[in-house]
């Protein structure tokens, strides 16, 4: 009995010792926040740590509030992360300083998709961007606190389930102790009615931020090393409150939560002091990265070089291709001093960067900086976006020096994707040779919630106003083929345009209507360069569909997934081990008007097992294929 009263004691002791010690963190944890408060009031928090928050990132590890409003165990279903580029319905910020580069992001956002503004003063931010002339019939307000202004580090990401059905956000725990800008994804999860998954509790327990990550949409995403240093256990200052997970065990969690496949991620800038990748990549689409470039061996260039080897030499688009990279000059200081200093560039400049960009539909947002590099920045973007209004908003002004603190354009923004998203994705066709084969293929995997109508492939010949309309077919799983022929040599602009069972329409790219069309060129011209290897992709899935192709190797592939899956990405259709004349076929005594393939376009001759349609003088057609 008296044993039994002492271990009473004792629990008693220890919960006690527990409430005191809890109650003392607290207040150490408020007491370092007020003094951080203190600060803001003075000057912006800055992107990285200021000198107070170092100190307060393990008390606030320790005890980060967990809301009973959100979901801390995965998704039990396949999700899928949202690319930049696709379909968006809001565009949220927060109201935290930098009020004129805030008001010309709102000024040409608005007429794209809504802008939810984060403020604790709805009323006056309403008169200051009416009183400088900002038309606010988009803009919604979020009547909530934040800490600072740095929204895409500590903002939502968008996923869905299945590809392309319901939409939830993601959040992951922040990389600064500031529970108001932690807390923004719950605010916004709870205004939208959206279910809001957190990575906050373990073994799912990730600090990440958004300025250090991108993703191609389909399971591929990219992060410096940050991702890893700061969920190690210790974090950067030997923490012990950091998630303590393997690299294996971070990929696996980003898998649950996010759909990412294949995390690629690269040691960070030397003379980058954030670490983040936005400061100097940006996906552009699935197929291209617009990346930042220096002077040869100077400042981050040598090791931003490194890296592109790194991901050409291991890893993919989507479609088993290498990622095209389109380079950006990275612009100097007014002194022409690059971030770094070196030998031959004694002065330490500050980071300036192109890439740390937002799409918002059909707008790009830039930050600009000097006319003389802003012009050559402006053209970049319009070649590798045409149709799209590429907006430059100076960060560099006096007064107004966003990007002295190590941030710009895309480090206080974030996107909400839509909630029903038609999903459009294809590789570009390539320049083609006419040696090769007349025929041009095209892929592509179309999606909706509700299920694909139609999709069409639109090509105009260059010169030409007017496009032409063909219908692509439905090969199953989501995936729609064609394969054309061109009566012109030259330059071929095309577009796709689908259309879901339920009405709704989207164009790829999404500028199409606005002049942002694909090209290639269809001619002999391109024959000295073609290349035709076949190397298989081990990785690569493709379905088990019987439409024969014969790949400009000479291989008969079971269908055209087959054949991209073996680098093979221009064919002909049927098989290539012969033709059938069309006097061999027996036509039981119908008079036969024409015969055509899938695209519509008179043949003469066919392959065999090639799908194909008769049209008979009666009216009837069928569809054959032929043995």
């Amino acid at each position: 009995m008296y044993k039994d009263y002492i271990f009473i004691l004792e629990q008693l002791f220890q919960i006690k010792f527990k409430l005191c010690m809890n109650k003392l963190i607290n207040i150490l944890l408020i007491f370092f926040l007020s003094i951080s408060c203190l600060f803001s009031q003075e000057d912006v928090l800055p992107k990285g740590f200021d000198p107070v928050e170092e100190m307060m990132m393990d008390t606030y590890l320790a005890n980060f509030p967990i809301s009973q409003d959100i979901i801390t165990e995965p998704p039990s279903f396949s999700v899928r992360t949202m690319a930049e580029w696709e379909e968006i319905q809001a565009l949220t910020i927060a109201w935290e300083g930098f009020e004129p580069i805030l008001t010309e992001i709102v000024r040409n956002a608005v007429d794209q998709s809504k802008v939810i503004i984060a403020c604790d003063n709805p009323g006056q931010v309403e008169n200051y961007l009416q009183n400088n002339n900002v038309e606010t019939y988009n803009v919604e307000y979020l009547d909530i606190s934040t800490n600072s202004i740095w929204m895409r580090d500590y903002g939502q990401n968008t996923i869905y389930k299945n590809d392309v059905d319901s939409i939830m956000l993601v959040d992951w725990i922040y990389n600064r102790p500031r529970p108001d800008d932690d807390s923004f994804p719950e605010s916004l999860a709870d205004y939208l009615d959206f279910d809001l998954y957190q990575t906050s509790v373990n073994p799912y327990q990730v600090v990440a931020t958004g300025g250090n990550f991108m993703s191609d949409g389909f399971g591929t995403a990219f992060s410096s090393n940050l991702i890893i240093d700061e969920n190690d256990g210790s974090g950067p200052y030997n923490s012990v409150n950091y998630p303590n997970h393997s690299v294996d065990e971070i990929d696996e969690i980003m898998y649950d939560f996010m759909g990412i496949e294949t995390y690629i991620k690269m040691p960070v800038l030397p003379y980058d002091a954030i670490h983040h990748i936005d400061m100097h990549m940006k996906l552009l689409d699935e197929e291209t990265l617009l990346v930042s470039e220096y002077p040869e061996g100077m400042s981050d260039g040598p090791q931003i070089e490194a890296n592109l080897e790194y991901i050409l030499n291991n890893f993919t688009t989507k479609w088993g291709t290498p990622f095209k990279l389109i380079r950006i000059p990275s612009p100097p200081s007014t002194s022409g001093a690059y971030p770094g200093a070196q030998s031959f560039n004694p002065t330490d400049g500050y980071y300036r960067t192109y890439t740390n960009s937002v799409f918002v539909n059909k707008t790009v947002l830039v930050p600009f900086y000097r006319e003389e590099y802003d012009t050559i920045a402006q053209r970049i973007y319009e070649e590798a976006l045409p149709g799209y209004n590429i907006v430059g908003i100076d960060c560099d002004d006096s007064g107004n020096n966003i990007i002295a603190l190590s941030g710009a354009i895309h480090c206080i923004t974030h996107s909400v994707g839509v909630n029903d998203p038609l999903l459009i994705s294809y590789k570009k066709i390539e320049d083609h040779c006419l040696t090769v084969s007349p025929y041009v293929g095209l892929q592509a995997l179309v999606k909706h919630q509700s299920g694909i109508s139609e999709v069409f492939f639109n090509f105009r010949y260059s010169g030409d106003t007017e496009f032409t309309s063909v219908n692509m077919q439905d090969q199953g799983g989501g995936m729609w083929n064609v394969t054309m022929t061109f009566d012109e040599l030259t330059e071929i602009e095309y577009y796709l345009h689908a259309i879901a069972n339920n009405g709704k329409e989207q164009y790829r790219p999404m500028t199409a209507l606005e002049g942002g069309v694909n090209t290639f060129m269809y001619s002999f011209d391109e024959c000295d360069d073609s290349e035709c290897a076949s190397e298989l992709d081990p990785d690569c899935v493709y379905l088990a569909v019987e439409d024969p192709v014969c790949g400009c190797d000479g291989v008969t592939y079971s269908n055209s997934g087959e054949a991209a899956c073996n680098n093979i990405f221009e064919w002909t259709q049927g098989p290539c081990d012969g033709t059938i004349e069309l006097d061999d076929l027996d036509l039981v005594n119908r008079q036969l008007i024409k015969i055509v393939d899938i695209t519509g376009k008179e043949v003469m001759s066919i392959y065999k097992t090639q799908i194909i349609f008769f049209i008979f003088s009666d009216g009837t057609i069928e569809r054959k294929i032929i043995n």
